[in-house]
């Protein structure tokens, strides 16, 4: 039979006196050598050679919580610095819907200002309204402004900006108001060329910026760059106001007129505020008197006298 043979585990302490005796020693002269170290440095220069065997080894042995220090200093800087980005890019686009905000009000100020400045080279009253409404219809350009008859508007009343004249109040509600700008294709204004006063009629073309002279003769004193204000004659418009100016003539030897256009003065496509213009003195409305015709009738001849037999 098998003999089973159990192995004993070893012992940290030999029960042996020379063990005993060993580790007594050792531990008596660890106690003297720090005893001796403590009171003379003596064993300095030996710290320092064990220093630099040793210190490898603690720096590899560091390794994995100094990687563990860096890496959780990254992942929290990160976060922090995704946080602090994202507060930024919050701030960032809050700055710049005021800043649009500000510069809105700033054009508008300066808009305003514009107008209060006009208001005093006017003569009579003059109030601000503002655009609350635009017709789309290319071929009729109407605008709807937020003053009516309650605030003393009346059909006719002529509508202002800070460069010229914008058009007409053409019905006046207890509220709001509708106004036809000169540029209107039915809307006609009596001109004055300012350089040469020469009196022509304007005519809107159904284009925002531009007017039409289509009474202008091939013969004409009229120059690119003269500025055509109203003459005020037939009651519509006061006198003296700007218009337009003469962008385009051209002479047709073929045809009795010239070709002319002219820029208009008011800004008529951008502007939301305008000025209602009451003058001091009712403007008059005048009349041409229409020329009464008389009907023609064939005359008739004389009865001859009969000869005598």
């Amino acid at each position: 039979m098998a003999v089973i043979r159990r192995r004993r585990s070893p012992q940290l302490f030999s029960s042996k006196p020379a063990g005993a005796l060993r580790t007594l020693f050792c531990i008596a002269l660890s106690i003297l050598l720090m005893v001796y170290d403590h009171q003379s440095g003596g064993l300095r220069r030996m710290h320092a050679a064990l220093s630099t065997v040793v210190y490898p080894v603690q720096a590899l042995v560091n390794v994995p919580h100094a990687l563990l220090v860096w890496a959780g200093d990254k992942i929290q800087t990160h976060v922090a610095l995704v946080e602090e980005n994202s507060a930024l890019r919050n701030r960032v686009q809050i700055a710049d819907a005021q800043l649009q905000q500000l510069a809105a009000l700033e054009q508008e100020n300066a808009r305003l200002r514009s107008l209060l400045q006009a208001t005093a080279r006017v003569p009579g009253r003059i109030s601000v309204a503002e655009l609350i409404a635009a017709d789309l219809d290319p071929f009729r350009h109407l605008v709807v402004i937020d003053k009516g008859s309650g605030d003393g508007v009346y059909t006719g009343q002529t509508v202002l900006d800070e460069n010229g004249i914008v058009g007409q109040v053409a019905r006046a509600e207890p509220l709001d108001s509708e106004v036809t700008l000169i540029s209107d294709p039915s809307q006609a204004i009596q001109v004055v060329v300012n350089r040469t006063g020469l009196r022509t009629l304007a005519v809107g073309t159904a284009d925002l910026e531009q007017l039409s002279l289509p009474y202008i003769t091939n013969d004409s004193d009229i120059k690119v760059g003269d500025l055509l204000v109203s003459s005020g004659l037939g009651g519509r418009y006061p006198a003296g106001y700007p218009v337009g100016t003469v962008t385009k003539f051209e002479r047709t030897p073929t045809e009795p007129f010239a070709t002319v256009t002219a820029s208009t003065a008011a800004d008529l496509s951008h502007g939301r505020e305008v000025l209602l213009y009451w003058p001091p003195a009712p403007l008059p409305e005048i009349t041409l008197p229409k020329k009464e015709t008389t009907p023609v009738t064939a005359s008739k001849k004389p009865a001859g006298r009969k000869k005598k037999p």
